[in-house]
């Protein structure tokens, strides 16, 4: 069986709440792109539960055991044991540490493959439940549809947002950003507006109000991301934000910008119909 998990956007981020458990509390509106993974599962029906996993494409720097695909067998074989095991090729086509959920999505869309390949009949907020206790946004993949997302990411409420008229082009550069990095200069606080009010609005008033609170903490200590903000509206973006903890940055243009790809040297560049 062949899936092609799917990469998202974050319309604004805010960091609202510190929490005794060491996470924080976040308001975000998960929005699904069309760049994709390509998951393709095999099994042997008998066979010894394991997870053998291939990964081509971009390159991930992680050891197998660590692959969110594996994870997601092992806790879906916890649930149900006995499952047999499988074989799962990954291309990896979204890029890594780039706020865009590659390795959330793989995690989800294992999960509903194995629900479908051995007829576990498992509901929706189980898987649910499941991909959530392996990332704050894995939850989302399960029915990637736009979402309005509290908690640690893993609340989530449909929302309605429709970027189906306009282009999102996508840039990632060269420079990682871990987690750990991503949240260290961050003071949590709450926005004036909350990001499911704002994102109603046409897409030409976001520009100021539309947050990520991320963004100003890391474009201190990397300046390239500010950097390729202004190039992106440069190219005549409507709105133009970095996603998630980064660091990837998007822009939603009314049509294809010209000279997009030439205009980002060196960064990894992909334009999608919203």
């Amino acid at each position: 069986m062949i899936c092609h998990p799917c990469a998202k956007i974050n319309l604004g981020l805010n960091v609202v709440a510190r929490r005794s458990d060491g996470y924080h509390d976040l308001e975000t509106v998960f929005y699904p792109v069309y760049l994709r993974d390509k998951l393709e599962i095999t099994s042997s029906p008998g066979t010894p539960s394991g997870c053998k996993i291939e990964v081509d494409g971009i390159d991930i720097d992680a050891a197998p055991d660590d692959n969110l695909v594996s994870k997601a067998y092992w806790a879906v074989e916890r649930l149900c044991p006995g499952l047999p095991g499988i074989t799962a090729k990954l291309t990896k086509q979204i890029p890594s540490q780039a706020g865009m959920g590659g390795g959330s999505s793989d995690c989800a869309f294992t999960i509903k493959m194995l629900n479908d390949i051995f007829g576990l009949h498992l509901e929706p907020e189980v898987m649910r439940r499941i991909a959530a206790s392996l990332g704050a946004d894995c939850a989302f993949f399960i029915d990637p549809t736009p979402s309005f997302a509290t908690g640690i990411g893993d609340r989530l409420v449909p929302v309605d947002v429709n970027l189906h008229l306009y282009y999102i082009g996508i840039v990632k550069p060269k420079l990682m950003i871990s987690t750990k990095e991503a949240f260290a200069n961050i003071a949590p606080r709450r926005p004036a507006v909350c990001c499911k009010d704002i994102v109603t609005r046409p897409v030409n008033e976001w520009k100021d109000i539309l947050l990520n609170d991320f963004e100003q903490s890391i474009a201190c200590v990397h300046p390239e991301i500010a950097e390729l903000k202004e190039r992106l509206y440069a190219l005549k973006a409507e709105y133009a934000a970095m996603s998630g903890s980064g660091s990837a940055l998007f822009g939603i243009f009314k049509e294809v910008p010209d000279g997009f790809d030439s205009a980002f040297p060196d960064c990894f560049t992909y334009i999608t119909k919203g």
